[in-house]
């Protein structure tokens, strides 16, 4: 399938680490964390952790501690679906397309549930034609734009003619909350609100980047190190401090199946260790891009490599080859190329 364009959405507030750790400090329940959590909350927030900036839907973040499940769920349901549809929108503009010219929607989240999923939400705000497909994807963590682009491709192939969006949206801050879990509190530090919509077509032209070559591997026995769990309704994230050895170890595997040198490497930006330990296990590419993207939104999950891809193709710098790579629960790693 041949990329139309890439374009990226975020919420309005806008906070650094040092605004997060005074809101933090000062919210409901930061007096009840152990010492060695609030020095932790510290260290992270106002050290080099790679991040200066993220967004968040809440206007007052703090305000998410003192939510109930119920509350964090209404948090997902009434900002997610606008995301996504502001990305979605945007992509579509680019492309110099209407929603309405959409022929399918795919979509991907893992920062809450809804029945009917977003899709039919981001459906509705776009005017799409009621015989447009729609396709939610769920479970697949900060990985999950690439397994999407991949479904997305498979339709495609059915349907050379037809015209699709795909957008990886996620409302991090509704799995926030504090408690002295070390996963949670990391989690709090590094986590944003984003969204990030392409648009694609089964048949290309001349200068189009064309998707190809997805691999994928999973590793169930490590799933318990890096997960959703359920926490009295709530979200947890749980984080190992393996994860960024793992990480670049599943992310080598991978690189090793491609099909050209890349120009340029992308990925999901995981955190500031994990992009050093990937880093380290791919010499000679500079994750820059990525970087930049953790830099100013933090880890957004799935959208992340997405939007790294938008700010590639907005530089100056020609690039006719890259790979690009993402991973997350499961624990589960997958790439793919995207060639000219």
């Amino acid at each position: 399938m041949y990329l139309q364009s890439v374009s990226s959405a975020f919420p309005g507030n806008v906070l650094s680490q040092g605004d997060c750790w005074e809101l933090f400090r000062k919210s409901a329940g930061f007096d009840a964390l152990k010492p060695r959590s609030r020095d932790l909350l510290e260290t992270i927030l106002l050290g080099d952790s790679g991040i200066a900036t993220r967004h968040f839907a809440s206007d007052d973040i703090t305000s998410v501690f003192s939510l109930d499940a119920e509350g964090l769920h209404r948090a997902f349901a009434g900002a997610a679906p606008t995301l996504a549809a502001r990305a979605v929108t945007a992509a579509c503009k680019r492309a110099g397309i209407l929603p309405r010219d959409l022929d399918a929607l795919f979509v991907c989240t893992c920062t809450g549930y809804l029945c009917p999923g977003v899709s039919s939400y981001v459906s509705e705000l776009l005017e799409l034609r009621g015989s447009a497909f729609l396709q939610d994807l769920l479970g697949l963590g900060c990985g999950a734009a690439l397994p999407m682009l991949e479904a997305a491709r498979g339709f495609l192939a059915l349907r050379p003619s037809a015209l699709i969006a795909t957008v990886a949206v996620e409302i991090c801050s509704a799995a926030f909350y504090l408690d002295d879990d070390p996963g949670v509190l990391i989690s709090l530090c590094l986590f944003g609100d984003g969204a990030a919509a392409a648009v694609w077509r089964g048949e290309g032209s001349k200068g189009d980047l064309r998707m190809q070559n997805f691999h994928t591997v999973h590793q169930p026995e490590h799933r318990e190190k890096i997960r959703f769990v359920n926490a009295g309704g709530k979200l947890k994230n749980q984080l190992h401090r393996s994860v960024p050895g793992l990480a670049s170890a599943a992310v080598a595997d991978l690189y090793a199946c491609r099909s050209f040198e890349p120009d340029l490497i992308l990925a999901h930006t995981g955190g500031r260790d994990v992009l050093d330990h990937i880093e380290a296990a791919i010499p000679g590419h500079p994750l820059s891009e990525t970087r930049s993207v953790l830099r100013d939104y933090g880890n957004i999950s799935s959208p992340c490599v997405l939007v790294a891809l938008e700010r590639a193709l907005s530089s100056d710098r020609p690039v006719d080859r890259m790979w690009l790579t993402a991973f997350g629960a499961g624990f589960a790693a997958h790439s793919c190329e995207l060639l000219r």
